[in-house]
């Protein structure tokens, strides 16, 4: 592994789209060193400068310092508490220094049945490979889907030879209901929603704005996560039942594995941006920080908009105005020692 993979000025604060898209930790130390974030192992020391990344996701045995997190907040980096290889979101935090235009973006096609047709539309011919749906009706849509899930569980019962009945789950326990496979799919589908939310947070979307879905606060990201079922999720889950390996934890790894090999966040990442942004735009993710007005639009934020007679009225005296002088990196360190092994 080399030690350093890309160069920046560490005082830029680059658009998402020219960062990397995720840098994964697991089992190390994260600190700060002037303006790079330091990552430490007993394998290696990293140096990663904050502004070039996204979103960093911090996995099982991961420590951080105060400083690293400021520094993150300060680069407009977010920060996502993760399982191994980004399997299930914890936590998160973003920093002030992020503009929102994908977010309203998100917020202008989601509320706009035309323009959320187009988006639900443009999700299903993801899956619809060669396939014109821009005519089709969500009903229409969700006709097919259920018709290709259906045939798609068919194809690998007869591929892994593991019998195949209905799909049963149970909300908020992902691994309690039905035969061993439908708890191995409830699993392995609890890990990718987990994955796909912290790519969504990480780009400053919202989980809550479906397109398909609608009422959860994870709505968008199950619209997301069905993008990647038939791909991932649902042949594992098979794979696993024909070799008797039924514990959540079996899910969990397999999907893991998967991710990693396949680089999936990458994908995650075009895919969100393909589906939100219209083509050839190119919406700005530095901090703009304006302040909204009806009549102009939007003006400047971090300035003190008040005249002398604004400060008469309000404060009934005559002030003088104070003044003012979609690549993806994993940094993994060596299991730790058990409790009384040689040192």
């Amino acid at each position: 592994m080399a030690d350093i993979w890309w160069k920046a000025h560490p005082h830029d604060l680059h658009r998402v789209s020219d960062r990397v898209s995720s840098v994964y930790v697991e089992r190390s130390h994260i600190d700060r060193d002037e303006n790079a974030v330091v990552i430490i192992n007993k394998r290696e020391t990293v140096r990663v400068p904050a502004a070039m990344v996204a979103v960093m996701l911090m996995g099982p045995g991961t420590r951080v310092t105060h400083g690293a997190i400021r520094l993150l907040a300060d680069s407009g980096t977010t920060v996502c508490w993760v399982g191994e290889q980004g399997v299930r979101m914890y936590a998160a935090g973003l920093g002030p220094a992020r503009g929102a235009a994908l977010l309203h973006r998100q917020a202008w096609l989601v509320t706009r049945p035309k323009e959320r047709l187009n988006v639900a539309r443009a999700m299903y011919g993801m899956r619809f490979p060669g396939e014109d749906v821009s005519t089709a009706t969500m009903q229409q849509l969700r006709g097919r889907e259920g018709a290709r899930i259906r045939k798609l569980y068919q194809a690998h019962s007869q591929r892994t030879g593991v019998a195949w009945k209905r799909r049963e789950y149970r909300p908020g326990d992902a691994h309690a209901a039905g035969d061993d496979l439908n708890r191995l799919l409830s699993a392995a589908h609890a890990a990718l929603y987990g994955i796909c939310h912290a790519v969504i947070v990480g780009i400053g979307a919202s989980p809550g704005l479906g397109f398909v879905h609608t009422g959860s606060a994870i709505s968008f990201v199950l619209d997301i996560a069905d993008l990647y079922k038939a791909d991932y999720t649902i042949p594992l889950a098979f794979d696993l039942a024909a070799k008797g390996l039924t514990e959540e934890r079996d899910a969990r790894i397999g999907l893991r594995d998967r991710i990693a090999q396949t680089r999936l966040l990458d994908r995650i990442v075009t895919d969100i941006k393909t589906l939100l942004t219209p083509e050839g735009s190119d919406l700005p993710d530095e901090d703009l920080n304006r302040l909204w007005d009806d009549q102009l639009g939007t003006v400047a934020g971090g300035t003190n908009w008040a005249d002398e007679s604004d400060m008469i009225i309000n404060l009934g005296l005559d002030l003088v105005q104070p003044t003012m002088g979609d690549d993806h990196i994993a940094v993994i360190g060596p299991e730790f020692d058990t409790p009384g092994s040689a040192s």
